[in-house]
């Protein structure tokens, strides 16, 4: 009895004001909620009585959409994560606004663009996958995936960021226009898909190099955070519904305060940048009028899972009940559920399901695949099957020992990179630590000779050497915001 109108937000960024009128539209149409997809869309279900009432509301307003299916999926970017997540980069948003907005058509094929320093956005789900490189400014690797197959190929060159645009367009129709040769065809060539790209008219430049993908480093996402003098806001909702009435005020106190977009992100969740100080008690407000918790469990907020999919969503919530019940460490881990053959989740650990029976429409006794990526990071694509067909009952036990299984990979890798010959200069204890480095915002400590293992920081690492994005374990504050203090002086408070 329902239809999904699906919009693209290019990139993932949406101005206030137009998706203000898009739930306005919603409203007439007697939508209450809507979701937001994997892709950065706004997924929109109405009842099929209703569907003239908003496609006509939409075709007034000249807002693109889809119907029912999905013949030009999103431009997926990191734009989301810039300046929060993402630091010290030459991809700004300036940037970013520039290669989306010279991408004027809709792509028939997944387009992501990425920074190559994040996790936040996942870089391989797309089929054309542009990743900035981490040494030459507005150069970008290019590793395309082939539709409808786990086939990927990286490009020998780096393209100019000017040129993106047209290369995506050039390489959209190759594999459209040779749909038998690169598309659900595990013997794709990379090799045979760039010798019919006309090269001559790009500026390109020899990788040196494969992309160095970033090691997998999921970041909080929701809550009100400061970050340079701001604050960004990140909301998510467990049954990923949005209230409209709730969003129509969000759009509205955005507009009110001078905030030009909005973002959605992968993980179906919503970032609004660039919050000042002093409007920062009327967002708090919103949220109260709303009763909208902040603080959700890690181990929730870490699942991928696939759009208009309510099997999903009850399988996550079970497994998420039995993670918290255990009390199981799952910082660092991505967790994907896949129930659709050919669907894009990504994950350092995935759930599968499939059917024992599944035959002529009839699907019977369902078991569970659990799969590891390779290093557990997700944007490797390639890993192992760590177990397989498991009924749902001894499912949460099996995740569990796989989680085991990441920590085992991560305190190995640990050591290893720890394991350097002692020079003599070290051989003599150092001198006792004199000064520590204090939160100004909630006063949590960070001690050197501490660290903070359960972040992945180990005992000797001075605060100087800490990452440009490390913040506060407590409240999320920026690095910016602690001072040195004495030790003395902590100890007479």
């Amino acid at each position: 009895m329902e239809q999904t109108i699906a919009i693209n937000f290019k990139g993932g960024i949406i101005s206030p004001g137009i998706l203000y009128n898009i739930l306005v539209a919603a409203t007439k149409a007697n939508v209450r909620t809507v979701r937001f997809g994997l892709r950065q869309q706004l997924l929109v279900d109405v009842a099929s009585y209703h569907i003239d009432t908003f496609t006509g509301e939409l075709d007034q307003l000249a807002i693109p959409y889809e119907r029912g299916h999905n013949t030009c999926p999103n431009i997926v970017s990191s734009y989301p994560a810039e300046g929060i997540f993402i630091s010290n980069t030459w991809l700004t948003e300036g940037v970013y606004k520039d290669v989306l907005d010279a991408i004027d058509f809709e792509p028939a094929v997944k387009v992501n663009i990425s920074d190559s320093d994040q996790s936040f956005t996942p870089m391989l789900t797309g089929n054309i996958n542009w990743i900035a490189s981490s040494v030459n400014e507005h150069y970008w690797h290019l590793i395309i995936r082939f539709p409808k197959t786990n086939v990927t190929y990286e490009w020998d060159q780096l393209c100019y960021t000017n040129h993106i645009a047209t290369v995506t367009q050039l390489l959209e129709q190759i594999i459209t226009n040779n749909a038998e040769q690169f598309i659900d065809n595990e013997m794709a060539s990379g090799a045979s898909l760039f010798s019919m790209l006309e090269q001559n008219d790009f500026i390109l430049k020899s990788a040196e190099n494969p992309v160095a993908l970033s090691s997998f480093n999921l970041p909080y996402y929701e809550g009100l955070n400061p970050y340079n003098n701001k604050y960004w806001l990140g909301i998510y909702r467990r049954d990923e519904l949005f209230d409209i009435a709730f969003l129509k005020k969000l759009c509205q106190l955005c507009l009110e305060t001078k905030l030009g977009q909005l973002c959605c992100t992968p993980w179906k969740s919503i970032i609004i940048k660039g919050i000042d100080e002093k409007d920062k008690a009327h967002w708090n407000k919103l949220l109260e009028e709303f009763k909208l918790n902040m603080r959700h469990a890690a181990n929730e907020l870490n699942f991928q899972v696939e759009d208009n999919c309510l099997e999903g969503l009850a399988l996550k919530s079970f497994l998420v009940k039995h993670l918290s019940i255990d009390d199981t460490r799952t910082f660092g881990i991505c967790f994907g559920i896949k129930t659709r053959k050919k669907s894009e989740v990504f994950s350092s650990i995935l759930i599968q399901q499939r059917y024992l029976l599944n035959c002529f429409g009839l699907k019977l006794f369902p078991v569970y695949d659990i799969l590891c990526a390779k290093d557990f990071n997700p944007n490797e694509r390639t890993g192992e099957i760590f177990s397989r067909s498991n009924p749902k009952t001894i499912l949460p036990e099996q995740l569990r020992r796989a989680i085991l299984r990441f920590h085992q990979y991560r305190s190995a890798t640990i050591k290893l990179h720890n394991q350097s010959p002692i020079s003599p200069q070290r051989e003599t204890a150092p001198p006792a630590v004199a000064m520590v480095h204090q939160c100004s915002i909630c006063l949590t400590v960070y001690h050197p000779e501490i660290g903070e293992p359960e972040n992945d920081i180990q005992p000797g690492t001075i605060f100087e050497n800490l990452s440009e994005n490390y913040g506060c374990s407590l409240c999320g504050g920026a690095k910016s915001s602690f001072k040195p203090v004495a030790i003395a002086a902590l100890q007479t408070l």
